[in-house]
């Protein structure tokens, strides 16, 4: 096999990932691994894997990419793999569970040694650790997502097969296409957010040519200047996950468009998140945690 003999289980609100150092750059998994390792029944099971490599050993990544690791300060790559074996241009989870990995094998120095500057396919994101923070939990960190962009409001039809009724979503980029759809919001029939079943993918019109994200989000109320929301999502490449960063980063924005709120702290089934939207860029605030090293036979 093209990786090495001891990879790691990790995860961030339950968005859950193999992980692996490969600082020699020799350890490119291929897709059959991928989805190997990343099978639920037959490997280790998770959401997708992480090889994290200097930027010039990840063979993808162009000329232009790598320049702007060095420019921006970044040592280290995110090279993420869905759990079907396709590339994937960003995780928002999976750079919070990635930097507690890099300060548990001496790679970021620790609390003190950030911020760390992570490469990822959608550019340099930079994280801070924040240690124990309530309600988000311990080992906790803010991930500065970048700029997003949003398409026109409510501009594309969601139905879910075998599921009575349909929503309507909006497009947002966040480095990884998404449509946000809110099951309470205008002539919305989808059934409430715990009730949805998504064992399936959901259908998304006009179709967009790379697949998307989808995510199905309900407004619970607004305290002072924080909204609540909880929210489910349907990623491409795995199905449904427990959580998924850049898809609570454009549900922060959509619902941020919709309501003037700035700050939510959304519920998704792995925990509770904090996303922070201004008119440029989105912070993302939350947990990750190291569970296993796992010695492959």
């Amino acid at each position: 096999m093209s990786i090495p003999s001891a990879v790691f289980k990790a995860h961030a609100t339950g968005n859950d990932f193999v992980v692996y150092a490969d600082p020699d750059g020799v350890y490119e998994p291929t897709a059959d691994e991928v989805r190997f390792l990343c099978d639920r029944h037959f490997g280790i099971g998770g959401d997708g894997l992480i090889r994290l490599a200097h930027p010039d050993a990840v063979s993808d990544v162009t000329g232009a990419q790598i320049a702007d690791c060095r420019a921006n300060g970044a040592d280290w790559f995110m090279d993420y793999r869905n759990a079907d074996g396709s590339l994937a241009e960003m995780c928002g989870n999976g750079t919070r569970a990635i930097t507690l990995f890099a300060q548990r094998q001496g790679i970021a120095d620790g609390p003190g040694g950030l911020p760390f500057h992570l490469g990822t396919r959608a550019g340099v994101k930079v994280l801070a650790a924040l240690g124990e923070v309530p309600p988000y939990g311990a080992d906790v960190f803010r991930v500065e997502m970048g700029a997003w962009r949003m398409g026109r409001v409510n501009a594309y039809a969601v139905r879910i097969p075998g599921v009575i009724g349909e929503g309507r979503g909006t497009f947002v980029d966040m480095g990884n296409p998404h449509i946000v759809v809110p099951v309470k919001d205008g002539g919305a029939t989808l059934p409430d957010v715990g009730e949805l079943d998504l064992a399936v993918a959901p259908e998304v019109s006009p179709r967009l040519e790379h697949g998307q994200n989808v995510e199905f989000v309900r407004v619970d109320g607004v305290e002072g200047e924080v909204g609540r929301a909880t929210m489910r999502v349907h990623e491409r490449g795995c199905g449904e996950t427990l959580s998924c960063g850049t898809g609570l980063c454009a549900t922060g924005v959509v619902l941020r468009a919709k309501t003037g709120v700035d700050h939510w702290d959304i519920t998704v089934r792995g925990g509770i998140v904090r996303v922070d939207v201004t008119d440029t860029d989105v912070r993302l605030t939350g947990s990750a945690v190291v569970v296993a090293r796992i010695d492959l036979r």
